[in-house]
């Protein structure tokens, strides 16, 4: 690659796929890729997730898995084993720092698949060492986190899509453009639900952290807290020092189709009830609901199905409440109620809504054109908003009053201190 030596990979990758520059999904799946014109993408974090984000990249033809990096350097052989069992091809460099990853000018994206208090950070960083950022959901561990991204997202001209793969799915598209054609009416009315929620994980001791685990890197801007296995690999996400429980990890994934379909404004009024696990360490929610009043729309969250018709049959789902009728959907299937007739398509409805390329295919195509993703940051970073909200309101067990336009609580600056978390030295969150 002498011939471009002088100027930045961004730009060589953007000047390759100048001539169709502006097309909201560029695909090149399926062509002969010269060495030079790959995406060197690099995997950060490799526990089954961050696998996944290994295979999936790997798979497109315009990619080359350039490093893979993880704090447990078990999981990051194996994750170099199984790349190296699909593609012989593959010679990724392997790290435990993910800061010698951003160091390198030769690679254009990261993919994070890291525990949730490590995502803003990582992806910050990433920003600003020019890189663009496949990262997975919940988006960030606080509010504040998304807003900092946002900014260095913005200063730095990146590229972002949150891992909401079911967003690129058929189902997801057909029922936004079922709701916004108008056949339902004026939607009063969103209930969703995920079934499950923290177990107690028992009271274990604490132990010596392994020789192969970094865990003072695991840890990284998160409170201290001694080494247990039931903290890390797997159930973290049970620690409101990590993570928001079953809750945080899936709201995104229904919020989605709400925000995709109707795009709810003005939220004003947070209300959770629910309880901790009884039985063990872990204190994120064994189950909640939440009320949100939005300007126009109420909307309910319940961790067992609501009383609509099929809910019984999904884990997760949503169901759209309108003045003419109803729907009902999970990550495949709806139902649409309309009047005494129950069916699953509309089909004078026309297809109105681009559909997309995969979703890991959009990110690749965003790094090449520069044309931000479905799953975008300024997208994205809304809809979480409201988990972040509802968990505050579980941690103090009152409702809450939010002004949405400049993003703060209404006289309560207990509930606004827990917008964000000072991070433990030496790692700061860049404003």
């Amino acid at each position: 690659m002498k011939k471009v030596s002088k100027i930045t990979r961004r730009r060589f990758i953007t000047g390759s796929a100048i001539g169709v520059l502006g097309l909201p999904f560029l695909s090149l799946s399926g062509r002969n890729v010269a060495p030079g014109d790959r995406v060197r993408v690099a995997v950060i974090g490799l526990g089954s997730q961050g696998r996944s984000h290994m295979n999936w990249f790997n798979a497109l033809p315009e990619v080359e898995i350039a490093a893979l990096c993880d704090v447990d350097k078990i999981r990051l052989e194996n994750a170099a084993r199984q790349l190296k069992s699909v593609n012989p091809e593959a010679a990724p460099d392997l790290y435990t720092d993910f800061r010698k990853i951003l160091d390198r000018k030769d690679i254009d994206a990261v993919t994070c698949a890291t525990p949730d208090h490590w995502h803003a950070l990582i992806a910050i960083m990433a920003f600003q060492a020019g890189k663009d950022v496949y990262g997975e959901k919940p988006l960030t561990y606080s509010l504040t986190e998304g807003q900092a991204m946002l900014t260095h997202l913005k200063n730095n001209n990146s590229i972002f899509q949150l891992g909401t793969q079911i967003h690129a799915g058929e189902n997801f598209h057909r029922v936004a453009e079922i709701i916004q054609s108008g056949a339902l009416g004026k939607i009063h009315t969103v209930r969703l639900w995920k079934t499950g929620g923290s177990p107690g994980l028992g009271f274990p001791q604490n132990e010596t952290p392994p020789e192969t685990l970094d865990w003072d890197m695991w840890l990284g801007p998160a409170p201290y807290a001694e080494y247990t296995p039931v903290r890390c690999h797997g159930t973290y996400r049970h620690f409101f020092d990590y993570s928001g429980g079953v809750f945080a990890d899936f709201w995104c994934h229904i919020a989605d189709i709400m925000f995709m379909s109707i795009h709810p404004k003005g939220l004003y009024s947070i209300e959770s009830r629910g309880e901790r696990s009884y039985d063990g360490i872990s204190d994120t929610p064994r189950w909640i609901d939440v009320d949100f009043r939005f300007k126009d729309l109420d909307v309910y969250w319940t961790t067992i199905p609501p009383d609509v018709p099929d809910s019984d049959k999904m884990h997760i789902g949503a169901h759209f409440e309108g003045s003419n009728g109803s729907l009902t959907c999970d990550y495949n299937n709806r139902l649409i109620s309309i009047g005494n007739e129950i069916v699953n398509d509309i089909p004078e409805i026309p297809v109105t809504i681009p559909r997309s390329p995969g979703h890991q295919q959009n990110f690749i195509d965003s790094v090449k054109s520069r044309i931000q993703p479905e799953s975008n940051l300024d997208y994205v970073r809304e809809m979480t908003i409201p988990m972040h909200l509802a968990v505050i309101s579980f941690r103090l067990k009152r409702k809450l009053e939010w002004d949405s336009t400049n993003e703060t609580f209404t006289g309560d600056s207990a509930a606004s201190y827990l917008l964000s978390r000072a991070y433990r030295k030496p790692w700061s969150l860049p404003i």
